[in-house]
């Protein structure tokens, strides 16, 4: 063997990987076993964390054939090699009460906590994610701005997107309809959703106390059209995987009262049960086309834990 080369085995037994003086600043992995990106990279690295692993990822410091990936759940199929360029690891800290998954030239993409309001209103000036990534970018330059493409209530967390021009906010909400492909959500409500999927729609309205209501009477407010899954449910609480047609003010919130189950912790629109004391809301999905380049690009985050645990034997 090279004197410049090391290899050993990790501690999964899964694959081998090498460094040379020239590149010891990566990790080469060779992929032995099929597998999705994340899961193969936990088992590589058992000290780090996923949260770790999804900074490299969003920094672009993870390469499957030459090829920068950026999506946790990537399929790998044997014979491949997985780099890891550790030195272009940045020192920035997260900024608190949300984290930045993915970043490039023109949008950021962060995972927002519960409790923390997207963007000021009227009433409320408190610190918001709008606020905190604002803070956060000009550290880099003063002159940096965000601007806001699309909203989650305060008591929702998730993925949240934000342009970094004001020509790409243009960009992408004169086309939000055509560029964004999925927006999924995971809910938990109260009690045993009979009907394992179905469809609800409605025209949505809001009252003088600022409530969004349904009208079933066509045209009668704002279309609104939720598609939604059963994916775990007990006699207590169901685990619904919601997709969004249309994306209106508290549509999904309204639509789960609708059908007699309203979203857990919110009392707003009827829920009695607060189990978790947060929102039963999370978005957990968000796909579009690049504003500039034209590709889909893809973040999907992890259920909750405290939303599984309600679900637990």
């Amino acid at each position: 063997m090279d004197k410049g080369v090391t290899s050993m085995h990790t501690p999964s037994g899964k694959a081998k990987f090498s460094m040379n003086k020239e590149k010891r600043k990566c990790t080469y992995i060779e992929v032995t076993t099929p597998s999705e990106l994340m899961k193969f990279l936990t088992e590589e690295f058992p000290a780090k964390s996923r949260k770790d692993i999804k900074s490299l990822l969003a920094h672009r410091q993870i390469s499957v054939d030459n090829e920068v990936i950026t999506q946790f759940n990537h399929p790998l199929i044997k014979g491949q090699q997985v780099v890891v360029n550790w030195a272009k690891v940045l020192i920035e800290e997260q900024p608190q009460g949300l984290n930045i998954v993915l970043e490039d030239d023109y949008i950021i993409i962060i995972e927002k906590q519960a409790g923390l309001l997207s963007i000021a209103t009227d009433t409320e000036r408190e610190q918001t994610a709008y606020s905190i990534l604002s803070e956060h970018v000009k550290k880099r330059d003063p002159k940096n701005k965000i601007f806001i493409l699309h909203r989650l209530d305060r008591e929702t967390s998730g993925v949240m997107m934000f342009a970094k021009s004001e020509k790409i906010q243009q960009i992408m909400q004169t086309s939000w309809k055509e560029a964004v492909l999925e927006r999924t959500y995971v809910v938990v409500v109260e009690g045993t959703v009979g009907k394992e999927q179905g469809t609800i729609t409605s025209w949505l309205k809001e009252n003088k106390a600022f409530i969004m209501y349904s009208s079933r009477t066509p045209n009668d407010g704002q279309k609104a059209i939720t598609h939604y899954k059963v994916l775990k449910k007990n006699k207590h609480y169901s685990l619904l995987e919601v997709k969004l047609e249309t994306g209106r003010k508290n549509q999904i919130r309204v639509h789960m009262k609708d059908i007699g189950h309203s979203v857990i912790g919110d009392k707003k629109y009827g829920a009695t049960k607060h189990p978790i004391a947060r929102l039963g809301l999370h978005a957990r999905v968000l796909a579009f086309k690049h504003p500039i380049t034209g590709e889909e690009v893809r973040y999907e985050t992890d259920i909750p834990q405290e939303f599984l645990n309600l679900f637990k034997q």
